[in-house]
């Protein structure tokens, strides 16, 4: 008997032990570690490895030995094996992963971890640079585990964060925060702007661009993005509303078909602020409506002055375009205008632009005055060549001035259409189907580089 109830005892004491150690646990299992749980089995490490090489040289026909000497050792055939790591997000039961733009830009090879280990090759969908954002695929037969998107129109100041992803190569790492601001307009160089980010204290490092930010019920709520690398202790991500609108047209076209308003703004400075009677510079004003475009179905005129986009203020022009990148063929988007002193709300549906508008479009939001080259121009600014097109001048804050090309620079390569005078250059522009992303080859005195146009 005596054995009995020491044995009684001895459970009753074990299972008292347990059932406080289980308390323990419930109470330690906080909605945080609830959401790391429930989403991390579809967060996954992005390897991407780049092998290629130097550009050859472009100027290598143009008679001139120690010109060709100097370029070609400019552009060599160095073989180059670049790696590099980030994170990405599955979305979907078909194997779609959301992650940056420059997590897989260039990449020869993309090869993806799951958290329970299993790894995949992947291939690209698509990839957009103005949103940094980009999807790619896995094929599977089994089971991948995925996180819908959720929303970001709801998100407080204050309200805690997780971010998942895969700094410095260490997998699954899950750190923590609160979202500091919202609506945050990131310049990243001279020709980026990154327009509604929200802020973070929790560490974005390299390696976590493209994995997911998560409200405190494990709702997808952002994609992180380390692409300021100035930024310390803070990180940045781009809320999930506006990726949406982007995933869609990368999943469904494999492309970002932009949408066109049809206006030529201006920036606005103190003496229109005073004349519009402002209470401070903001905004942008309209110089210019196209035909049948569709701010002038809407109703939109020059003179007006474009308050906001959405309930989003308007900084600048650079914010007011960055701000019209995110909306794609068909949107809907809603204008707050000030016109003769009256405040006015505007819905534009934007639409593909027109092929007839793409030429002046280009060369609007370019910003570049040129000319042709010739020996005389050559030999008094010691430009090195007497062919291309030489900038004569800038437009403050367009797309070449944030591109940093100079007065006497010399253009001698638009896409893959070598530039040698003003015939070439101007049918090189007519061509273009879309303005979306120009590549120009640029010379500066004897040195030769590439650079990226984007309005």
């Amino acid at each position: 008997v005596r054995i009995y109830w020491l044995w009684f005892f001895l459970c009753f004491v074990l299972l008292d032990a347990s059932s406080g150690l289980a308390k323990e646990l419930n109470k330690r299992r906080t909605p945080l570690v609830v959401a790391a749980e429930k989403v991390s089995p579809s967060v996954v490490n992005i390897y991407t490895s780049e092998t290629g090489r130097s550009p050859r040289n472009p100027f290598r026909d143009f008679g001139n030995n120690i010109f060709d000497q100097f370029f070609n050792d400019f552009f060599s055939q160095n073989q180059n094996n670049k790696k590099s790591l980030g994170s990405g997000v599955l979305i979907n039961k078909e194997g779609y992963i959301i992650t940056n733009e420059h997590v897989v830009a260039r990449a020869s090879e993309i090869r993806v971890a799951l958290g329970d280990k299993r790894e995949f090759k992947a291939r690209v969908i698509g990839a957009d640079m103005k949103s940094d954002l980009a999807i790619i695929k896995i094929d599977s037969d089994q089971f991948l585990p995925f996180i819908a998107m959720g929303r970001s129109d709801d998100l407080m100041i204050g309200e805690q964060v997780l971010a998942i992803g895969n700094p410095f190569g260490l997998r699954h790492t899950v750190t923590t925060g609160i979202i500091s601001a919202l609506n945050r307009n990131i310049r990243v160089g001279k020709n980026k702007v990154y327009s509604d980010f929200i802020q973070v204290d929790a560490s974005i490092n390299p390696g976590n661009s493209g994995g997911p930010l998560l409200n405190i019920n494990g709702s997808l709520i952002g994609i992180n993005t380390a692409i300021y690398q100035k930024a310390e202790g803070i990180g940045f991500a781009i809320p999930i509303n506006e990726a949406k609108r982007i995933v869609d047209e990368l999943i469904r076209f494999g492309k970002v078909r932009r949408g066109w308003l049809g206006v030529s703004v201006q920036e606005m400075n103190s003496q229109l602020s005073r004349h519009f009677q402002l209470d401070r510079k903001k905004g942008v004003l309209v110089i210019r409506v196209a035909g049948k475009s569709p701010a002038e179905v809407a109703g939109i005129k020059r003179s007006d002055i474009i308050l906001a986009i959405e309930g989003h203020e308007v900084i600048d022009k650079s914010d007011f375009h960055g701000r019209m990148t995110s909306y794609t063929v068909d949107d809907k988007v809603r204008f707050s205008i000030l016109r003769n002193g009256k405040n006015m709300e505007v819905d534009v549906r934007v639409i593909s632009i027109p092929k007839q508008y793409v030429a002046e479009f280009t060369r609007d939001w370019l910003g570049l005055q040129v000319q042709q080259n010739n020996p005389l121009l050559a030999r008094r600014n010691r430009l090195g060549t007497s062919k291309g097109m030489v900038v004569i001048n800038v437009v403050p804050k367009s797309a070449g001035d944030r591109i940093g090309i100079s007065p006497g620079d010399v253009i001698r390569q638009v896409n893959q259409d070598r530039i040698d005078n003003e015939e070439d250059y101007n049918k090189s522009i007519a061509d273009l189907n879309n303005p979306d992303r120009i590549l120009l080859l640029v010379q500066r005195g004897r040195q030769g580089y590439y650079v990226t146009l984007e309005p």
